[in-house]
């Protein structure tokens, strides 16, 4: 393997920010609003703040990690340092590559439900179709798919503006209607919350496949730690207002049954065809989907380069200096993803996998601070950090499995 061609390092600090918000902007909001504030009522901007606390300290502990080891398969790589167990360093990259699969299956089924606005087609022929156009893009080269994604991500964050400013008006209702967006003590009221902020965490999936695109990334020690923040930060702004204009303007019974809610409360903000926003939408679960493929291709190449699988995944292609062979794999197991499974299912695994890994990189990153007690010169953050990072995940996921258990055994 050591002649074989190396990835291009290409990707400046705004193109790296566009990516993670890209894939953080069209993994959820366009998807999933409707979901959220199915399970969580009124309360849906709350419950999307919960996760976003949730999300946010573990990315600092991410931020950390990708700082001391810039390379590809990071989440990977960051357990086989912390924990020194090969097998469980390819445990991971497989659970991180399954993440990918699901999370852009559910966003094919997104794209589905925003295409039927134009035209109603066979779902099986949108998604080979789509995924198959999206496998080539992400074999075109790094520097080119990444400045697609960018450009999409650009004209997603137009459409969520141009909703928010649609929208603008219903919030001078919400003085007299605050006590609908606060929690109270009520078990029922918190399982809610919970369960739409369950849902919720997936809309920050993307700040963690950042850390992948390391070797692709000037000055990745510096930049990726200040993209994965700002990425995450901007979403964040982004979604709670989303969130709160959605739930002033419909009913959480009206965005649970919509295939398309962003379509819906622009028409029911404007009383105008909502095509616009529909194309907007389009576009934010196609980026999504893409960043997906990128990420997931190359954890299969950084798994392959470090010897965990195959090294003939590893292979780079000389002219567009990309693992081909890796990026047909991943998109081949999307279509099968998107073909069996129902879009809810879906957003909720990758919620349960992302959390799993979650607490498994906060582990990892004490046992490397616990033992290399040197001074950095990179992005460092307080020991407490991973600890909180851990500590949430897992309670998260209990408090998650809890209320599914419930649910099962009074049914």
């Amino acid at each position: 393997m050591t002649n074989s061609p190396a990835l291009r390092r290409s990707l400046n600090l705004p193109l790296v920010i566009l990516y993670g918000l890209g894939n953080i902007l069209g993994a959820g909001i366009y998807v999933l609003i409707g979901k959220v504030a199915g399970a969580a009522g009124y309360l849906a901007p709350f419950s999307f703040l919960v996760a976003s606390i949730i999300a946010g300290i573990t990315a600092f502990s991410f931020c950390e990690l990708s700082s001391r080891f810039p390379v590809s398969a990071g989440e990977a790589v960051y357990i086989k340092e912390g924990f020194k167990i090969p097998q469980l360093s390819l445990a991971v990259g497989l659970l991180i590559i399954l993440t990918g699969v699901v999370s852009a299956a559910t966003m094919t089924k997104g794209f589905v439900g925003y295409l039927n606005v134009f035209v109603e087609l066979p779902p099986w022929l949108v998604i080979i179709c789509l995924l198959a156009l999206l496998g080539m893009v992400a074999v075109w080269g790094i520097a080119e798919s990444v400045t697609i994604a960018a450009a999409f991500t650009v004209l997603e964050i137009a459409g969520l503006l141009l909703v928010l400013f649609v929208t603008m008006p219903v919030l001078e209702q919400l003085p007299a209607r605050k006590g609908e967006f606060m929690p109270t003590m009520d078990l029922t009221v918190w399982t809610g919350v919970f369960g739409g902020a369950f849902l919720a965490f997936y809309a920050y999936v993307g700040f963690e496949d950042m850390v992948n695109l390391a070797e692709e990334v000037k000055d990745s020690r510096r930049n990726l730690p200040i993209a994965i923040l700002l990425a995450l930060a901007i979403a964040t702004i982004i979604y709670v207002l989303i969130a709160l204009s959605s739930v002033l303007i419909l009913t959480p019974e009206q965005l649970q049954l919509s295939d398309s809610p962003l379509s819906d409360i622009y028409r029911a903000a404007t009383n105008q065809n909502p095509w616009f926003i529909s194309i907007v939408s389009l576009f934010a679960v196609i980026n999504g989907a893409l960043i997906q493929i990128i990420m997931g291709s190359r954890v299969v190449y950084g798994l392959a380069k470090q010897g965990l699988i195959s090294e003939a995944l590893a292979k780079i292609n000389p002219r567009t200096q990309t693992p081909v062979l890796s990026t047909g794999i991943i998109t081949g197991l999307i279509v099968i993803a998107a073909m069996w499974l129902p879009i809810e299912t879906l957003a909720r695994t990758t919620s349960y996998l992302l959390l799993v890994l979650f607490c498994m990189v906060n582990l990892a990153l004490v046992r490397i601070k616990r033992r290399d007690t040197e001074k950095l010169t990179t992005f460092t953050v307080p020991m407490y950090i991973p600890y909180a990072g851990f500590i949430s995940c897992a309670l998260f996921l209990a408090i998650q499995t809890w209320s599914v258990l419930s649910n099962m055994i009074g049914t």
